[in-house]
């Protein structure tokens, strides 16, 4: 029932203001078209918001498809935020002693009872065991499975109803909402972030400069994750006096761990923001929060590899062959007439300096194209370049003058001579294989 009445609150609401903007804005059709994206992404996040933990976790998961929302739908998604209340220390209490199989005195010296995070799946506290070692437990909130099932149901029931239209089939809801519902569920089970944690201690165990939290494996299970407790500065909230060059080398760090996760592991932490990001004393970067991780199958990886190719040194013919190789798409495409439009973003862009130019927005511009020739990547590959996105504005934060698409472009070429993929005969590729 609340469902129901948020969404006719909403609907209401939308029919309003959109009567509003196309009598009283003014400035043409991409004016009105861009206010109107503005008051649906606000509205959705107000209903998100309204409709609890399940939604707040869908619509952040939602903000990380710039190929399927239009900007102003993505940039109201990414402020929702994934707080409540915390459950009870008593809760808290009964669910360790359930999966540890021992009193709460018998694991810890000592348990603080306030949380240090409290979230919709979990909330987090801080303790120390017998030997003395500082831990953060992570504790699953008490029903959210059988919460996050119900409204699954729910919402994939909606996206069944949706597709019942031809013309909203083509875009695939069922396909899409099962997608975000089954990242949210992943979550619910904190094997999957203690395995996470294990694979990122493997792939990065000779990378000094770059740690995740130690999972303690006999205190660790489906409802409880306790690991090493994290310390050190927020990677945004680093004083504004230290020394440029270290920030500098930081910021070498977050690209280098960030194309090593996507390029050569294919094994990439999804939700990798700066509050998700630490620098300790001596300067090592550590991650956590690993709960949402995607491993890319080969298919994937190559795709990936090949779409950045073409942004950071390829041509807009390399971009559209990529685009017929790889990408699935709805009915006919007219390749000319999106030939000639990828040709007018690459001017754009090699028009720029380099060096100021934003990752984020060439990506946002670029599957703008791609919704409008109905022409989808497959999802997987969306959250690897949501998570490179992120590196680069935390890189160009620390180092604003740095060229991101030269670095690609230079820890491209190696990895595209060993598969034996084509390099592209431009300047910039050229400028990289000399680097390299």
């Amino acid at each position: 029932m609340w469902l129901v009445l948020v969404l006719l609150a909403c609907g209401l609401v939308y029919g309003l203001v959109r009567l509003g903007i196309l009598l009283f804005v003014w400035g043409g059709p991409a004016r009105r078209t861009a206010a109107l994206a503005a008051a649906r992404g606000f509205l959705l996040r107000q209903a998100m918001t309204s409709l609890g933990a399940t939604f707040i976790k869908l619509g952040q998961v939602m903000s990380s498809r710039p190929d399927l929302f239009a900007p102003q739908i993505i940039d109201q998604l990414r402020r929702l935020q994934d707080r409540l209340p915390p459950f009870s220390f008593r809760r808290v209490k009964a669910t360790l002693e359930s999966e540890l199989g021992r009193p709460l005195g018998e694991v810890f010296r000592d348990f603080e009872p306030t949380p240090v995070a409290a979230a919709s799946v979990a909330q987090v506290h801080r303790a120390h065991l017998a030997d003395g070692r500082e831990v953060a437990v992570k504790v699953l909130r008490p029903g959210v499975r059988r919460q996050i099932e119900r409204d699954q149901a729910i919402l994939l029931g909606g996206a069944r109803l949706i597709a019942l239209r031809p013309k909203w089939r083509a875009n695939q809801p069922v396909e899409h909402t099962r997608h975000f519902v089954e990242a949210i569920h992943d979550q619910t089970d904190l094997r999957i972030e203690a395995a996470n944690y294990r694979r990122f201690h493997d792939n990065f165990a000779g990378r000094p400069n770059v740690a995740f939290p130690e999972v303690i494996e006999a205190l660790s299970s489906e409802r409880v994750l306790t690991m090493q407790f994290v310390r050190g500065i927020k990677i945004d909230a680093l004083p504004a006096a230290m020394d440029a060059q270290r920030k500098a080398k930081l910021a070498e760090t977050v690209r280098m761990t960030m194309f090593k996760m996507c390029f050569e592991d294919g094994f990439v932490h999804a939700d990798l923001h700066p509050g998700n990001m630490v620098v300790q004393d001596d300067d090592t970067l550590v991650i956590f929060d690993a709960g949402l991780a995607k491993l890319l199958h080969e298919d994937v990886l190559i795709q990936f590899i090949d779409m950045s190719k073409c942004l950071a040194m390829g041509t807009p013919d390399d971009l559209v062959a990529h685009l017929k190789r790889f990408h699935t798409y709805l009915g006919t495409v007219d390749w000319e007439a999106l030939r000639a439009e990828v040709a007018v973003f690459a001017a754009k862009f090699r028009a720029k300096d380099l060096a100021k130019l934003e990752y984020g927005e060439l990506i946002t511009d670029m599957f703008a194209i791609g919704r409008k020739y109905h022409v989808h990547p497959v999802p997987d590959m969306m959250l690897v370049f949501v998570a490179l996105i992120t590196a680069q504005g935390i890189g160009k934060m620390l180092e604003p003058e740095h060229n991101i698409f030269s670095t690609i472009a230079q820890h491209l070429i190696p990895i595209l001579q060993k598969r034996n993929e084509h390099v592209p005969d431009t300047e910039e590729a050229r400028a990289a294989r000399a680097r390299a």
